[in-house]
């Protein structure tokens, strides 16, 4: 076909989003402590799913902005749950590695609080709430100002040493 009777089609580029992090927070740069395996949340930093920056606090607990684009749909104008729970799996294993203990997620309970707009930056913190043998139990949050989207624990399982 003629290059003059292709037709061009244009494609919705999303907006840049602020990702940036509270005062005190210090950028982490996760995908080089775990590599490739973040790529599924945070494997397109300019897509249209999911954008996200992860950070520490002075206490070294683990945060992240995420970004919700239209690709993460589930109720029309709201994030999917698969969506929230993937952000959720991603920030809270995350967590786990930032704070030392090499593992893979063996069960993660999500309660969702309230329907997430989509294209809105929010808030995961996380949280080792303890840790016994090789059961790690990590707690989060989704949330924005006042309004929490999402709760999750996490038990994490580590991984033996080769």
């Amino acid at each position: 076909m003629p290059e003059s009777a292709v037709e061009k089609v244009s494609v919705d580029v999303c907006p840049p989003v602020d990702l940036g992090g509270d005062a005190g927070w210090i950028h982490f740069d996760a995908p080089s402590l775990v590599g490739e395996s973040l790529r599924f949340v945070s494997g397109e930093p300019e897509g249209s799913r999911f954008r996200a920056r992860y950070y520490r606090d002075s206490e070294q607990h683990l945060h992240a902005r995420i970004w919700f684009g239209p690709e993460t749909e589930g109720p029309p104008g709201h994030a999917h749950g698969g969506a929230v729970a993937a952000v959720m799996d991603e920030a809270l294993g995350l967590a786990a590695w930032a704070a030392g203990y090499p593992i893979v997620v063996g069960n993660l309970n999500v309660s969702f609080r309230n329907m997430l707009p989509l294209q809105k930056v929010v808030t995961v913190e996380s949280r080792v709430i303890s840790a016994q043998g090789r059961k790690v139990m990590v707690h989060g949050r989704i949330f924005c100002g006042d309004t929490t989207y999402a709760e999750g624990e996490c038990l994490c399982i580590t991984i033996p040493a080769k």
